[in-house]
């Protein structure tokens, strides 16, 4: 088999599963309890913590886990509305955001918030400048994404933090489940206050994740109950899934420094091969995108077509984001993009882990050439 919806979720590591098994089996105590079955679990949660804190390079209390990025992200956006109200009701985003950004502005439009979804350009990018001509002194959030899920684009979070920092009412939310284990990001230095991870992206466990909180920082909660998670997000803590996602996070830091290299030369290859295939369009940008994650489309071709096709010699790729895969077939980001609704409706993402190979990434490209060519015949 060879996997190359990565993007979508990854399979879990060995490792991984290990510490879950071994966490849920010795530690299932309930954190909250006060005697010593729930002691043990309180501090393999506060280890596991302190570790999520120092990857990220954050303090541990900043740290509020979740069940995976939607829900990150939902209690960034909302929260922060919720909490700011009084103080404005402007929210900027852009308009290639993931749904669960999307779908969450959309939410608190009809409370009667106001959103700007700022454009990008051809490839994806969002240009600093547009966030500053858009912020007013009524904006209380700005939430961009730092790598596009489904083509890839790498945005200037450094750069627009720097802008949102001026503005003391406005806080600067980004989503970095996508880069997080691929690409360095600096929350202290890019003036983040609110970051979302999710563990299945980077071969944890799904329904769990994170959401940085920096402290300061005051969240509408959207789960009310015991106060676990500094009453942002009560509920009794998963800490096996806990354990388990500091271990993949742990797995992935290592490797972001020891293989990003080999996934960047795949990516480079592959870019390479598209290139030489005449009725292919490439949609990632050749400059400035993620190492993993590489989109294209094959106009007059329905992509699931190519999907089940890629399917029968055991290779699975995916269309777009997961998440919005079974709506529309038109991709709402291509479009963002300027594209023409022919590749707007053909589009395919290939997205790469550590444990991809060159020879997978060569039988694909063979692959795909042949399925072109057995389309092109049956469609005259």
């Amino acid at each position: 088999m060879i996997y190359l919806d990565n993007s979508a979720t990854t399979r879990p590591s060995p490792e991984v599963l290990e510490s879950f098994t071994k966490a849920s089996s010795h530690f299932f105590g309930n954190p909250s309890s006060i005697h010593g079955i729930g002691m043990e679990a309180e501090r393999l949660l506060r280890k596991s913590r302190e570790q999520a804190g120092s990857i990220l390079q954050v303090q541990p209390n900043e740290i509020i886990f979740t069940s995976g990025g939607t829900e990150g992200n939902n209690i960034a956006i909302k929260g922060a509305a919720l909490a700011h109200q009084n103080r404005g009701k402007h929210i900027i985003t852009t308009a290639i955001e993931h749904p669960s950004v999307l779908e969450a502005c959309h939410g608190l439009e009809s409370l009667g918030f106001e959103v700007t979804y700022l454009p990008v350009n051809a490839d994806g990018f969002v240009e600093a400048k547009s966030v500053k001509n858009a912020i007013r002194k009524d904006t209380i959030l700005v939430s961009i994404m730092h790598v596009n899920n489904e083509i890839g684009t790498i945005q200037p979070i450094e750069e627009i933090g720097a802008i949102v920092k001026d503005y003391p009412k406005a806080l600067f939310h980004v989503d970095y489940v996508q880069g997080f284990g691929k690409l360095p990001l600096n929350i202290d230095k890019s003036h983040i206050d609110l970051c979302t991870i999710s563990a299945h992206k980077i071969h944890g466990l799904k329904g769990t994740g994170l959401l940085v909180v920096k402290n300061g920082v005051r969240l509408f909660s959207l789960a009310h109950g015991g106060g676990q998670e500094r009453s942002i997000r009560s509920g009794t803590e998963n800490v096996a899934g806990i354990v388990a996602f500091v271990k993949a996070m742990r797995l992935a830091k290592e490797q972001q420094n020891e293989a990003v290299d080999k996934i960047c030369e795949l990516k480079k290859y592959l870019i390479n091969q598209l290139q030489s295939m005449a009725k292919v369009k490439l949609n990632t940008p050749a400059t400035g995108s993620a190492p993993h994650i590489v989109h294209f489309s094959v106009p007059g071709y329905k992509p699931e077509v190519m999907i089940h096709a890629l399917e029968e010699s055991d290779i699975y790729i995916s269309t777009k984001s997961a998440c919005s895969s079974k709506s529309a077939d038109e991709s709402a980001v291509l479009i963002a993009c300027g594209k023409d609704r022919s590749v707007a409706t053909s589009g395919l993402r290939v997205s790469m882990s550590y444990e991809t190979t060159e020879e997978e990434i060569v039988f694909f490209s063979q692959q795909l050439k042949k399925v072109i060519q057995k389309l092109s015949e049956v469609m005259g």
